[in-house]
Protein backbone atom coordinates (compact mmCIF):
# COMPACT_ATOMS: atom_id res chain seq x y z
CA UNK A 1 0.00 0.00 0.00
CA UNK A 2 1.41 3.61 -1.27
CA UNK A 3 0.45 7.73 -0.19
CA UNK A 4 -0.73 9.57 -2.48
CA UNK A 5 2.47 11.26 -2.46
CA UNK A 6 4.32 7.80 -3.61
CA UNK A 7 1.88 7.45 -6.29
CA UNK A 8 2.45 10.80 -7.50
CA UNK A 9 6.60 10.64 -7.67
CA UNK A 10 5.95 7.51 -9.77
CA UNK A 11 3.64 9.08 -12.29
CA UNK A 12 6.53 11.41 -12.72
CA UNK A 13 9.00 8.75 -13.70
CA UNK A 14 6.70 7.79 -16.17
CA UNK A 15 6.08 4.73 -13.93
CA UNK A 16 2.44 2.77 -14.57
CA UNK A 17 0.77 -0.39 -12.38
CA UNK A 18 -1.89 -2.30 -14.41
CA UNK A 19 -4.32 -2.38 -11.83
CA UNK A 20 -4.63 0.65 -9.32
CA UNK A 21 -7.08 1.11 -6.52
CA UNK A 22 -7.76 4.18 -4.87
CA UNK A 23 -9.43 4.88 -1.46
CA UNK A 24 -9.68 7.61 1.08
CA UNK A 25 -12.03 10.30 2.14
CA UNK A 26 -11.94 12.79 -0.76
CA UNK A 27 -13.09 11.75 -3.57
CA UNK A 28 -11.73 14.99 -5.83
CA UNK A 29 -8.10 14.06 -4.88
CA UNK A 30 -8.96 10.67 -5.28
CA UNK A 31 -10.27 11.80 -8.94
CA UNK A 32 -7.84 14.52 -10.09
CA UNK A 33 -4.98 11.48 -9.18
CA UNK A 34 -7.29 9.05 -11.92
CA UNK A 35 -7.19 12.73 -14.39
CA UNK A 36 -3.40 12.91 -13.84
CA UNK A 37 -2.59 9.75 -15.14
CA UNK A 38 -5.23 9.46 -17.90
CA UNK A 39 -3.75 12.80 -19.29
CA UNK A 40 -0.39 11.66 -19.15
CA UNK A 41 -0.47 8.10 -20.71
CA UNK A 42 -3.46 8.65 -23.04
CA UNK A 43 -3.19 11.01 -26.58
CA UNK A 44 -6.36 13.26 -25.99
CA UNK A 45 -7.51 12.57 -30.00
CA UNK A 46 -8.50 8.86 -29.03
CA UNK A 47 -9.34 9.11 -25.19
CA UNK A 48 -12.74 8.13 -26.08
CA UNK A 49 -11.38 5.20 -27.21
CA UNK A 50 -9.02 4.26 -24.67
CA UNK A 51 -10.36 5.82 -21.45
CA UNK A 52 -13.39 3.56 -20.34
CA UNK A 53 -15.65 4.13 -17.09
CA UNK A 54 -17.81 2.42 -14.79
CA UNK A 55 -20.16 3.20 -12.72
CA UNK A 56 -19.54 0.48 -9.59
CA UNK A 57 -23.00 -0.03 -8.75
CA UNK A 58 -23.89 -1.15 -11.82
CA UNK A 59 -20.61 -3.11 -13.93
CA UNK A 60 -20.35 -6.81 -13.84
CA UNK A 61 -17.14 -8.95 -14.06
CA UNK A 62 -18.06 -10.03 -17.39
CA UNK A 63 -18.20 -5.99 -18.50
CA UNK A 64 -14.99 -5.77 -16.93
CA UNK A 65 -13.17 -8.39 -18.42
CA UNK A 66 -14.05 -7.66 -21.91
CA UNK A 67 -13.51 -3.80 -21.50
CA UNK A 68 -10.00 -4.81 -20.39
CA UNK A 69 -9.31 -7.37 -23.26
CA UNK A 70 -10.43 -4.97 -25.55
CA UNK A 71 -6.84 -3.76 -27.67
CA UNK A 72 -6.21 0.32 -27.23
CA UNK A 73 -6.33 1.97 -30.66
CA UNK A 74 -3.44 3.75 -32.05
CA UNK A 75 -2.10 3.67 -28.83
CA UNK A 76 -0.01 1.61 -26.07
CA UNK A 77 -2.11 1.85 -23.62
CA UNK A 78 -5.99 1.49 -22.43
CA UNK A 79 -7.25 2.90 -18.98
CA UNK A 80 -10.44 1.28 -17.46
CA UNK A 81 -11.68 3.36 -15.08
CA UNK A 82 -14.21 1.64 -11.97
CA UNK A 83 -16.03 4.30 -10.06
CA UNK A 84 -17.09 4.38 -6.79
CA UNK A 85 -16.67 0.73 -6.32
CA UNK A 86 -18.36 -0.18 -3.04
CA UNK A 87 -18.52 -3.97 -4.38
CA UNK A 88 -15.22 -3.71 -3.18
CA UNK A 89 -15.99 -2.56 1.19
CA UNK A 90 -16.27 -5.19 3.53
CA UNK A 91 -19.76 -7.14 3.48
CA UNK A 92 -21.03 -5.15 0.47
CA UNK A 93 -22.84 -7.79 -1.52
CA UNK A 94 -23.79 -5.35 -4.32
CA UNK A 95 -25.50 -6.19 -7.69
CA UNK A 96 -25.35 -4.80 -10.86
CA UNK A 97 -27.94 -3.13 -12.81
CA UNK A 98 -28.51 -6.79 -14.24
CA UNK A 99 -29.14 -8.65 -11.53
CA UNK A 100 -25.69 -10.09 -11.36
CA UNK A 101 -23.81 -10.62 -8.01
CA UNK A 102 -20.09 -8.86 -8.40
CA UNK A 103 -17.76 -11.90 -7.99
CA UNK A 104 -14.89 -10.31 -6.04
CA UNK A 105 -13.46 -13.55 -5.89
CA UNK A 106 -13.26 -14.03 -9.84
CA UNK A 107 -11.78 -10.49 -10.17
CA UNK A 108 -9.03 -10.75 -8.18
CA UNK A 109 -7.92 -13.86 -9.95
CA UNK A 110 -8.35 -11.95 -12.98
CA UNK A 111 -6.22 -8.59 -12.40
CA UNK A 112 -3.49 -11.10 -11.80
CA UNK A 113 -3.38 -11.63 -15.66
CA UNK A 114 -4.49 -8.37 -17.03
CA UNK A 115 -2.91 -7.88 -20.87
CA UNK A 116 0.38 -5.51 -20.61
CA UNK A 117 -1.96 -2.43 -22.62
CA UNK A 118 -4.37 -2.65 -20.07
CA UNK A 119 -4.45 -0.26 -16.63
CA UNK A 120 -8.01 -0.82 -14.75
CA UNK A 121 -8.44 1.56 -11.44
CA UNK A 122 -11.01 0.81 -9.42
CA UNK A 123 -11.65 3.57 -6.09
CA UNK A 124 -14.69 3.58 -3.32
CA UNK A 125 -14.57 6.60 -0.85
CA UNK A 126 -15.14 6.45 3.00
CA UNK A 127 -17.36 7.58 4.57
CA UNK A 128 -15.40 8.85 7.71
CA UNK A 129 -12.02 9.55 8.49
CA UNK A 130 -12.60 6.53 11.02
CA UNK A 131 -12.89 3.96 8.11
CA UNK A 132 -9.36 1.82 7.62
CA UNK A 133 -9.19 -0.02 4.30
CA UNK A 134 -11.18 -2.85 3.88
CA UNK A 135 -10.22 -6.79 4.79
CA UNK A 136 -10.80 -7.45 0.23
CA UNK A 137 -8.39 -4.71 -0.80
CA UNK A 138 -5.88 -5.71 1.57
CA UNK A 139 -6.22 -9.18 0.66
CA UNK A 140 -5.24 -8.24 -2.90
CA UNK A 141 -2.31 -5.50 -2.20
CA UNK A 142 0.72 -6.48 -4.19
CA UNK A 143 -1.74 -7.76 -7.18
CA UNK A 144 -2.76 -4.33 -7.35
CA UNK A 145 -1.07 -0.72 -6.28
CA UNK A 146 -3.78 0.37 -3.22
CA UNK A 147 -3.04 3.88 -3.12
CA UNK A 148 -4.55 4.90 0.39
CA UNK A 149 -5.88 9.29 -0.43
CA UNK A 150 -5.74 11.17 3.19
CA UNK A 151 -6.78 14.54 3.16
CA UNK A 152 -4.08 16.81 2.56
CA UNK A 153 -2.95 19.30 5.70
CA UNK A 154 0.13 21.03 6.59
CA UNK A 155 2.91 22.03 3.97
CA UNK A 156 1.50 19.85 1.66
CA UNK A 157 -2.32 21.14 1.78
CA UNK A 158 -0.94 24.71 1.23
CA UNK A 159 0.98 23.48 -1.66
CA UNK A 160 -2.10 22.23 -3.30
CA UNK A 161 -4.33 25.47 -2.48
CA UNK A 162 -1.46 27.34 -3.77
CA UNK A 163 -1.35 25.32 -6.99
CA UNK A 164 -4.75 25.50 -7.36
CA UNK A 165 -4.80 29.75 -7.07
CA UNK A 166 -2.01 29.69 -9.46
CA UNK A 167 -4.21 27.57 -11.93
CA UNK A 168 -7.20 30.38 -11.73
CA UNK A 169 -4.27 33.40 -12.12
CA UNK A 170 -4.87 34.31 -8.76
CA UNK A 171 -2.02 35.66 -6.07
CA UNK A 172 -2.32 34.82 -2.65
CA UNK A 173 0.59 35.87 -0.28
CA UNK A 174 2.17 33.55 2.04
CA UNK A 175 0.57 34.88 5.35
CA UNK A 176 -3.27 35.11 3.58
CA UNK A 177 -2.57 31.68 2.08
CA UNK A 178 -1.88 30.02 5.94
CA UNK A 179 -4.41 31.46 7.51
CA UNK A 180 -6.50 30.34 4.82
CA UNK A 181 -5.24 27.01 5.32
CA UNK A 182 -6.07 26.94 9.05
CA UNK A 183 -9.63 27.85 8.74
CA UNK A 184 -10.56 25.90 5.61
CA UNK A 185 -12.14 22.38 5.81
CA UNK A 186 -9.74 20.53 4.00
CA UNK A 187 -11.92 18.27 1.63
CA UNK A 188 -10.71 19.19 -2.08
CA UNK A 189 -13.81 19.80 -2.98
CA UNK A 190 -14.63 22.52 -0.61
CA UNK A 191 -11.44 24.26 -0.74
CA UNK A 192 -12.18 24.24 -4.82
CA UNK A 193 -15.67 26.57 -4.00
CA UNK A 194 -14.22 28.70 -1.46
CA UNK A 195 -11.06 29.65 -3.71
CA UNK A 196 -13.70 30.52 -6.54
CA UNK A 197 -15.70 32.59 -4.19
CA UNK A 198 -12.48 34.36 -3.12
CA UNK A 199 -11.49 35.07 -6.66
CA UNK A 200 -14.63 36.07 -7.65
CA UNK A 201 -14.93 38.30 -4.41
CA UNK A 202 -11.46 40.08 -4.53
CA UNK A 203 -11.59 40.92 -8.04
CA UNK A 204 -8.76 43.27 -9.56
CA UNK A 205 -7.32 43.22 -6.39
CA UNK A 206 -4.76 41.33 -4.10
CA UNK A 207 -6.68 38.81 -1.27
CA UNK A 208 -7.10 40.09 2.43
CA UNK A 209 -7.68 38.26 5.60
CA UNK A 210 -10.83 40.04 5.91
CA UNK A 211 -11.97 39.01 3.03
CA UNK A 212 -11.31 35.51 3.59
CA UNK A 213 -13.13 36.18 6.84
CA UNK A 214 -16.01 37.50 5.41
CA UNK A 215 -16.56 34.73 3.02
CA UNK A 216 -16.09 31.95 5.79
CA UNK A 217 -19.56 30.96 7.01
CA UNK A 218 -20.97 33.41 9.41
CA UNK A 219 -19.62 33.21 13.39
CA UNK A 220 -21.52 34.46 16.39
CA UNK A 221 -20.20 37.85 17.05
CA UNK A 222 -22.15 37.61 20.21
CA UNK A 223 -20.63 34.20 21.42
CA UNK A 224 -17.03 36.11 21.38
CA UNK A 225 -18.23 39.38 23.09
CA UNK A 226 -19.40 36.91 25.43
CA UNK A 227 -16.49 35.39 25.64
CA UNK A 228 -14.30 38.65 25.94
CA UNK A 229 -16.76 39.75 28.38
CA UNK A 230 -16.50 36.97 30.92
CA UNK A 231 -12.71 37.32 30.21
CA UNK A 232 -12.76 40.83 31.71
CA UNK A 233 -14.79 39.44 34.81
CA UNK A 234 -11.99 36.63 35.06
CA UNK A 235 -14.45 34.15 34.76
CA UNK A 236 -12.28 31.54 33.04
CA UNK A 237 -14.84 28.69 33.55
CA UNK A 238 -17.44 30.73 31.58
CA UNK A 239 -15.20 31.52 28.61
CA UNK A 240 -13.80 27.87 28.77
CA UNK A 241 -17.54 26.79 27.93
CA UNK A 242 -18.07 29.20 25.12
CA UNK A 243 -15.10 28.80 23.62
CA UNK A 244 -16.04 24.90 23.83
CA UNK A 245 -19.69 25.20 22.59
CA UNK A 246 -18.01 27.43 19.75
CA UNK A 247 -15.67 24.00 18.72
CA UNK A 248 -18.62 21.61 18.86
CA UNK A 249 -20.39 23.95 16.82
CA UNK A 250 -17.84 23.50 14.14
CA UNK A 251 -15.45 26.29 14.21
CA UNK A 252 -12.01 26.35 13.59
CA UNK A 253 -10.11 27.55 16.44
CA UNK A 254 -7.87 29.31 14.20
CA UNK A 255 -10.61 31.51 13.26
CA UNK A 256 -11.96 31.86 16.74
CA UNK A 257 -8.33 33.40 17.69
CA UNK A 258 -8.74 35.69 14.65
CA UNK A 259 -12.27 36.98 16.25
CA UNK A 260 -10.79 37.11 19.56
CA UNK A 261 -8.11 39.25 18.85
CA UNK A 262 -10.33 41.19 16.33
CA UNK A 263 -12.62 41.82 19.22
CA UNK A 264 -9.32 42.72 21.47
CA UNK A 265 -8.17 45.46 19.07
CA UNK A 266 -11.63 46.83 18.26
CA UNK A 267 -11.63 47.22 21.86
CA UNK A 268 -8.35 49.33 22.43
CA UNK A 269 -8.84 51.46 19.65
CA UNK A 270 -12.33 52.12 21.17
CA UNK A 271 -10.93 52.52 24.53
CA UNK A 272 -7.82 54.89 22.75
CA UNK A 273 -10.75 57.36 20.98
CA UNK A 274 -12.84 57.85 23.92
CA UNK A 275 -10.38 58.58 26.41
CA UNK A 276 -9.35 60.98 24.31
CA UNK A 277 -12.75 62.72 23.94
CA UNK A 278 -14.36 61.16 20.45
CA UNK A 279 -17.78 60.79 20.90
CA UNK A 280 -19.37 57.24 20.29
CA UNK A 281 -21.23 57.90 17.30
CA UNK A 282 -17.72 59.35 15.65
CA UNK A 283 -16.19 56.17 17.08
CA UNK A 284 -19.19 54.21 15.04
CA UNK A 285 -18.42 55.52 12.25
CA UNK A 286 -15.09 55.58 12.38
CA UNK A 287 -14.98 51.59 13.29
CA UNK A 288 -17.62 51.02 10.38
CA UNK A 289 -19.92 49.62 13.36
CA UNK A 290 -23.38 50.14 14.27
CA UNK A 291 -23.93 52.71 17.04
CA UNK A 292 -25.44 50.16 19.03
CA UNK A 293 -22.87 47.42 18.64
CA UNK A 294 -19.98 50.42 19.20
CA UNK A 295 -21.75 51.68 22.52
CA UNK A 296 -21.96 47.81 24.01
CA UNK A 297 -18.45 47.63 22.79
CA UNK A 298 -17.13 51.14 24.44
CA UNK A 299 -18.74 50.12 27.53
CA UNK A 300 -16.77 46.16 27.49
CA UNK A 301 -13.32 48.25 26.92
CA UNK A 302 -13.49 49.89 29.77
CA UNK A 303 -13.67 47.01 32.09
CA UNK A 304 -10.09 46.61 30.93
CA UNK A 305 -7.19 48.86 31.84
CA UNK A 306 -5.18 50.08 28.60
CA UNK A 307 -2.21 47.68 29.46
CA UNK A 308 -4.38 44.44 29.78
CA UNK A 309 -5.99 45.57 26.40
CA UNK A 310 -2.39 46.35 24.70
CA UNK A 311 -1.02 42.72 26.84
CA UNK A 312 -4.12 40.88 25.81
CA UNK A 313 -4.24 41.81 21.86
CA UNK A 314 -0.26 40.94 21.93
CA UNK A 315 -1.18 37.46 23.97
CA UNK A 316 -3.59 36.89 20.54
CA UNK A 317 -0.49 37.27 18.36
CA UNK A 318 2.03 35.31 19.95
CA UNK A 319 -0.58 32.41 20.64
CA UNK A 320 -1.38 32.80 16.79
CA UNK A 321 2.40 32.18 16.25
CA UNK A 322 2.92 29.81 18.49
CA UNK A 323 0.50 27.30 16.94
CA UNK A 324 2.02 28.25 13.40
CA UNK A 325 5.32 27.42 14.64
CA UNK A 326 4.91 24.51 16.64
CA UNK A 327 2.86 21.42 17.03
CA UNK A 328 0.79 22.14 19.86
CA UNK A 329 -3.08 21.36 19.78
CA UNK A 330 -4.79 24.74 18.72
CA UNK A 331 -7.48 23.88 21.42
CA UNK A 332 -4.94 23.51 23.98
CA UNK A 333 -3.31 26.96 22.68
CA UNK A 334 -7.17 28.63 22.76
CA UNK A 335 -7.14 27.95 26.79
CA UNK A 336 -3.49 28.86 27.37
CA UNK A 337 -4.89 32.75 26.07
CA UNK A 338 -7.80 32.39 27.86
CA UNK A 339 -5.53 31.32 31.26
CA UNK A 340 -2.92 33.84 30.52
CA UNK A 341 -5.48 37.14 29.72
CA UNK A 342 -6.92 36.26 33.36
CA UNK A 343 -3.30 37.29 35.01
CA UNK A 344 -3.39 40.73 33.09
CA UNK A 345 -3.68 43.85 35.16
Amino acid sequence: MIQLSDFEKSLKNNNISNCYIFCGTDENLIREAINTMVNKFIDPSFKDLNYVKYDGAKVTNDIILNSCETMPFMSERKIVEIYRAKFLEDGNTKSSGEGKAMDFTELSKYITNLPPYTTLIMYYVFESERDKVSSKVKKIDGKATVVKVDKLKGASLQGKVKEIFQERGKKIDKAELSFFCSIIDNNMNVVSNEIDKLICYTEGRDITREDIINLMPPKSENDIFNLVDYLSQKNIKKSIDILNELIYKGDKPAIILYMIERQFKLLLGLRVGSDTGKGHEELAKSFKLHPFIADKMIKQSKKFTLEALRTNLKLCIQVESLIKSTSIDDKTALEMLIINTMITK
